[in-house]
């Protein structure tokens, strides 16, 4: 495993500015060109850069998005001892990764074409760098992955669904390892998709105190930029050449609500859920944490609470990753999974911050808040749920 995310490019730095309170949101003086936009805050990644081995030919194709997760996915594949391993290239393995967008700076290059009738600066890798696809593309080229290429372009979903997904690919006898994630980058546009509905956090004085996952005084989620990537391996294959393994994968569940795009339904969350804990072959009782989606939206933190209370009831303990990074879009649902999985290895969860008053229209949960929890556990769920009516959860259990 290995990420990219405002809090921190690895998981010791995540976990000290999770224990610390240290949130990556800030004011973003660059969006103040916008007139209309409304929030002007963001959660960027400050100490990215392109590594000095990888050469211009390399990289032509890529975009932020792509080269972020093309370095998480070097990184993850150096974790798991795979780099330079002929696995990687002999077509036993493939890659499921999503994002909600490609680059938007090649975007706005057709853009300009549409607006101004030239189209001067569109050259031969401008769409490679904008399609949606751009991640898995990029990393499969750059690895030489021969395997089936899985993009996974759904929103808030685009990352657990790219794990989802790259499991089912090996449960089901396709492949023997996938690179599964997502990887989102920043941009002005994204934060004006739910600007327009009204669902941005408007605090543009006091960054370090938004967004609030289920806190009564929130006032709509903030949009950051990231890249996480995860290895799976068909557990035989991984033991026979001793990889060190991290957690396994027991239950994936999605769906959809089939109603409104952005309306969230408790209902169709709640069926998702129980899809993973079914396919888990486990109990509502053994899971002993839920990573929430925790958007810091009116209608998604109430109906996202009520579908987990449903199935858990109120002694389930939660926290929400997103109140540290901002809504992260196509990475969230990979760097959530990543951080659960690290949390439960430790035993020790992090709470939510800036959650104070819990919204009483939230449905009771135990909620994690201030410096978190110590907690031993051998299972925890992930669930992230998008635009679009995309619901999923994950579930993964502690390596015995």
């Amino acid at each position: 495993m290995a990420g990219f995310s405002p809090i921190g490019n690895d998981w010791p730095t995540m976990a000290k500015n999770l224990r610390a309170g240290n949130t990556g949101v800030r004011y973003m003086p660059d969006w103040e060109c916008y007139e209309e936009l409304e929030t002007r805050l963001g959660a960027p990644i400050s100490d990215f850069k392109q590594p000095s081995h990888y050469t211009r030919k390399q990289i032509r194709s890529m975009g932020r998005v792509a080269l972020m997760s093309t370095v998480a996915t070097e990184r993850a594949l150096e974790d798991a001892g795979l780099l330079g391993n002929e696995a990687i290239t002999d077509g036993r393995m493939g890659v499921s990764y999503g994002s909600s967008t490609g680059s938007t700076e090649a975007i706005a290059d057709f853009g300009n074409m549409l607006l101004n009738h030239s189209s001067s600066n569109i050259n031969a890798n401008s769409y490679l760098k904008m399609m949606s696809h751009t991640a898995p593309v990029n990393i499969g080229v750059f690895f030489g992955l021969k395997g089936r290429v899985i993009p996974t372009s759904s929103a808030c979903t685009s990352g657990s669904q790219g794990i989802g997904y790259a499991y089912e690919a090996i449960k089901y006898g396709h492949q023997d390892l996938m690179v599964a994630g997502g990887g989102e980058e920043l941009c002005a546009t994204e934060a004006a998709v739910f600007d327009t509905l009204y669902a941005t956090s408007t605090r543009n004085d006091e960054p370090e105190l938004t967004p609030r996952p289920f806190d009564r005084d929130r006032d709509g989620l903030v949009i950051g930029e990231g890249a996480a990537t995860l290895i799976l391996e068909e557990r035989a294959h991984a033991i026979q050449r001793g990889a060190t393994i991290h957690a396994e994968i027991v239950g994936f569940g999605t769906n959809s609500d089939g109603t409104h795009v952005t309306q969230p339904q408790a209902d169709t969350m709640y069926r998702a859920i129980a899809l993973a804990l079914a396919q888990s072959g486990k109990e509502p009782q053994d899971i002993g944490y839920v990573s929430a989606h925790g958007a810091a939206t009116h209608r998604g933190d109430i109906a996202e609470s009520h579908a987990t209370h449903r199935m858990f009831g109120k002694k389930i303990p939660i926290s929400a990753f997103k109140s540290f990074t901002g809504h992260t879009l196509g990475a969230c649902g990979a760097l959530e999974a990543m951080v659960s999985i690290q949390m439960m290895n430790e035993g020790w969860f992090h709470g939510t911050a800036n959650l104070e008053n819990i919204d009483p229209a939230c449905a009771q949960l135990d909620y994690l808040v201030g410096e978190g929890r110590e907690l031993e556990t051998s299972f925890v769920m992930s669930n992230n749920f998008a635009f679009g009516g995309v619901n999923t959860s994950l579930i993964f259990a502690k390596e015995s």
